[in-house]
């Protein structure tokens, strides 16, 4: 069970503001027959304004769709952000009536957010070790009603999974169905799709180029890709990989 801390960098600025869409059913009369009633599902969005709002306890419910959103609009006037979708959950690391609790409180929380200050880098300390009973640092201390609207935000994902060993992690344990993280996806960040303009299959003859980018796209990413790491060639058991 780990707790990662968000920095949201949009690209636009330290103003963000967090997002909760959901659905809701919304009674509404037949129309061929108006003393019954019928449930759609419409679509619900609310800003959190505190981050009383957007602490969501471990197991409670969550909206289902959190995002962090800039200031700023796609071309279809919808916030530029990104959506956190949390895979998987564990439990509580302990008891909240277990007097070693406030050195963990962050396990308290699936997804919290809160406005990012210098005094708050982590969401607990080294030193907690030491008295974890009178702990240097409480991460409860962070959710104190603060307004997120429009404030430089930072957002604190807790996950997990419970493994219990059986016969079948002999030789070795199955990873299927073991992961554990989250995503951190983009929602209306884009215009469209992305991946709408990334390159499929390349033909080439035998006599053309193939390093040439008129010919081989593919061959000139490392120029136009600058996020691409660069990674240096290593040796291991008399491999050598590049």
């Amino acid at each position: 069970m780990v707790n990662v801390v968000l920095i949201p960098n949009n690209g636009t600025g330290l103003k963000n503001y967090v997002w909760a869409d959901d659905m809701a059913f919304v009674p509404s009369p037949v129309p061929w027959n108006p003393e019954h009633q019928m449930q759609k599902l419409q679509v619900t969005r609310k800003l959190l304004a505190t981050e009383d709002q957007a602490a969501f306890p471990l197991g409670g419910g969550t909206p289902r769709y959190v995002y962090l959103a800039s200031n700023h609009s796609n071309k279809w006037g919808h916030p530029r952000g990104y959506r956190i979708q949390i895979l998987s959950f564990s439990g509580q690391p302990l008891p909240r009536d277990s007097l070693l609790e406030r050195a963990f409180s962050w396990g308290r929380y699936q997804l919290a957010v809160t406005r990012r200050k210098e005094a708050e880098p982590s969401s607990s300390s080294i030193y907690n070790l030491n008295d974890p009973w009178t702990p240097t640092l409480d991460f409860t201390d962070f959710i104190n009603n603060e307004t997120i609207v429009g404030q430089d935000l930072v957002a604190w994902v807790t996950a997990g999974f419970l493994h219990i060993p059986h016969a079948e992690d002999i030789p070795n344990t199955v990873t299927v169905a073991n992961g554990v993280g989250f995503f951190l996806r983009p929602y209306n960040f884009f215009d469209e799709d992305p991946s709408f303009y990334s390159a499929d299959s390349v033909y080439f003859q035998e006599d053309q180029d193939a390093e040439a980018c008129a010919v081989n796209p593919l061959a000139c990413l490392p120029q136009v890709a600058a996020c691409a790491p660069e990674l240096p060639a290593f040796t291991h058991g008399g491999f050598t990989h590049n």
